[in-house]
């Protein structure tokens, strides 16, 4: 008897190239559209160039400038003119700086229903609120996809989150995706996509979809997905470009891996604390014993800065002041929202109130400017509050809506709006949204690009070698971590570090530098090491550099308890062993500095998933655990995945 097919199971199966539609196998589907931002950017299209593919074979690829904007020195802007001149000579759109947020700026003038798209940014999710398969890749992924590679991902479970009920005033989108993680933690949607279904969804506009599946990516989920129906069709017609609407839903009949139930009417206004985005409390809860006083408020990011979260702020703001002991900021998401800000008077609302207006772009949500004073109390609107990513390592960083962050800005306490504000008004996205992509440079005419120089500061080097499989490997422990261990650990952000992202020897000096400063050179001494690690290591950004800066200081394995999706996938790309021990008690006999020893690896993973190593130092064998596809394997032999497709021609 056949059963009917999740929304997620449609667009993979019509997007299915290799393998079956069987859970936990490898899958490999066609990817209709790319998309790429600065930090990861210049190296993708360093990978691109090392195929020799002359022209993007995709529907759509888009390079956008939204991280790097702090100008400081020469390295930023090297950066966005070498990006700028590929783009143009290979046939990908280039936003330049200043037009927008990537994932903003693609919902609103590019993503389709029911198309699949891979970015390299973890939060390229963000497109499922208009209905598209949107994954989060590494930068490697998204240069294969753009020279017509297939993308692989493990066939994913689905998850059906049922929404009931409707927000109550004031309660947001944000405080959806937060009763998500809260349910799920930060690790439970390993493996997964999330599906929003249920009348409850049909009360959420596309941009409110869209924070839901942007924070999704903190839930490890492969992506989260809502349907394509009217209000995705009113959202596009208002974009001028109704002809891309698609309608799109799960049959009646789907069957689900998980079921969650969620009513809408029952969340509250909260909050994710310090220092995780599962972390969450509601402002109730949080402030039960004492309010919690607060220093800065800074509202923006892919997850809350489009038009209909400005409006909100914007009313909340209007004919008041910001408490004089808090910093509010405030960066509208694009270029499109900022205008239509401008053109309504929201705009001179946050301004009088004394927000200060920041450029549209990420800014403080990756540590490029505004970090809060030490010890500070940061109220912000975005998707991530680990440890240190605010450029402050001490400083206290919860995750909220507009709404409350807006009204705390006021009051100098975390503030639940519903206690503070009177009847909430109606606030309804716009029939027609102001349309001007002169900020979008089209790329040359096929007959053209072989005329386009690409251009090149000295601060771009080439992608660091890899070298295939040796025959064994036996190598020190140059580190060893803790549990939740995030890219941002590994490869830190932030003004002073993400200039270096397209010259990898620099940046590879700041490795780990958040967990141990003595990294770099005691790697670089050792000449080649492995990294052992506890659970969900290397959750979330999907920077690749988390994987080539090991590589370049000479890791050869990374031994941990699990993997969060996106780095294992870095980590074979660059052509480093992930394994996961057998028995995690084993992760407890293994100290920084010991010696292990595995003989035979390439045979080992060859012949089957139990690897078996020898600590040295201390005289034991264990048991690591590869599950590898072939396709997997074939890489790791060769040395990563620029060998690899190489190798495939």
């Amino acid at each position: 008897m056949t059963v009917g097919l999740t929304l997620t199971e449609k667009i993979l199966s019509a997007h299915l190239v290799e393998g079956e539609m069987i859970r936990g196998s490898e899958i490999g589907i066609r990817i209709d559209q790319t998309l790429t931002q600065d930090a990861t950017g210049t190296m993708a299209y360093l990978e691109f160039e090392a195929m020799g593919v002359d022209r993007v074979k995709t529907e759509r690829s888009v390079a956008y400038i939204d991280h790097n904007t702090l100008q400081n020195g020469f390295m930023n802007m090297d950066d966005h003119r070498f990006i700028g001149s590929v783009a143009k000579k290979h046939g990908i759109y280039f936003s330049r700086p200043g037009n927008g947020i990537c994932h903003q700026v693609h919902l609103e003038r590019f993503g389709k229903p029911g198309k699949t798209l891979i970015g390299s940014d973890s939060h390229t999710p963000t497109g499922g609120g208009i209905g598209m398969i949107a994954i989060g890749a590494g930068g490697m992924d998204v240069a294969v996809a753009m020279g017509g590679g297939t993308y692989y991902i493990t066939c994913p479970k689905v998850v059906k989150v049922n929404l009931t009920g409707k927000l109550s005033p004031w309660v947001a989108a944000k405080d959806v995706i937060l009763q998500v993680l809260r349910i799920m933690s930060v690790k439970g949607g390993v493996g997964k996509v999330i599906e929003y279904c249920g009348e409850g969804v049909k009360t959420l506009s596309v941009p409110e979809r869209a924070t839901i599946t942007n924070m999704g990516a903190e839930l490890g989920a492969t992506t989260s997905i809502f349907p394509s129906d009217e209000i995705t069709r009113e959202f596009l017609r208002a974009q001028g470009r109704e002809e891309d609407f698609t309608e799109l839903a799960p049959d009646a009949d789907a069957v689900y891996d998980e079921v969650i139930d969620i009513d809408l009417s029952a969340l509250k206004p909260s909050a994710a604390c310090p220092h995780m985005p599962d972390n969450v409390k509601t402002v109730e809860e949080i402030n039960a014993d004492k309010k919690l006083k607060i220093d800065q408020v800074c509202i923006g990011s892919c997850t809350n800065s489009s038009l209909l979260d400005m409006m909100k702020v914007a009313y909340i703001l209007e004919g008041k002041t910001v408490d004089p002991s808090v910093q509010l900021s405030i960066a509208p998401g694009s270029k499109q929202v900022l205008n239509m800000l401008a053109a309504n008077g929201a705009l001179s609302k946050m301004i009088d109130a004394g927000a200060r207006i920041l450029e549209s772009a990420c800014g403080p949500c990756i540590g490029m400017g505004q970090s809060p004073n030490s010890g500070g109390v940061s109220l912000r609107t975005f998707n991530r509050n680990f440890e240190g990513r605010s450029g402050t390592k001490d400083g206290q960083i919860y995750l909220v809506s507009p709404e409350v962050a807006a009204v705390s800005a006021l009051t100098g306490y975390l503030t639940d709006p519903s206690e503070y504000l009177g009847d909430m008004p109606e606030f309804e996205l716009p029939e027609k949204f102001t349309v001007n992509d002169n900020m979008i440079v089209p790329p040359a005419p096929v007959e053209e690009m072989d005329s386009v120089e690409v251009l090149r500061g000295p601060n771009i080097k080439p992608f660091p070698v890899s070298e295939p499989m040796a025959k064994d490997i036996d190598a020190g422990v140059s580190l060893k971590v803790e549990d939740n261990i995030t890219t941002d650990h590994i490869m830190p952000a932030g003004a002073k570090i993400l200039p270096l992202r397209s010259n990898i020897p620099e940046i590879s000096k700041y490795c780990f530098a958040v967990c141990d400063e003595s990294f770099h050179d005691r790697a670089l001494e050792m000449g080649k090491s492995i990294i052992i690690g506890g659970a969900n290591y290397g959750q979330g950004s999907s920077r690749e550099h988390a994987a080539l800066a090991p590589l370049y200081l000479g890791v050869k394995a990374v031994i941990t308890k699990s993997f969060a999706r996106i780095h294992m996938a870095n980590l074979i790309n660059a052509g480093i062993v992930p394994l996961t021990f057998a028995d995690e008690a084993d992760y407890d006999r293994i100290c920084q500095g010991d010696e292990i020893r595995i003989e035979n690896i390439a045979e080992q993973i060859a012949n089957g998933n139990i690897i078996k190593a020898t600590n040295v130092t201390k005289g034991f064998d264990f048991d690591t655990k590869a599950d590898f596809s072939q396709r997997q394997k074939d890489m790791l032999y060769a040395g990563g995945l620029l060998n690899y497709t190489k190798q495939q021609g």
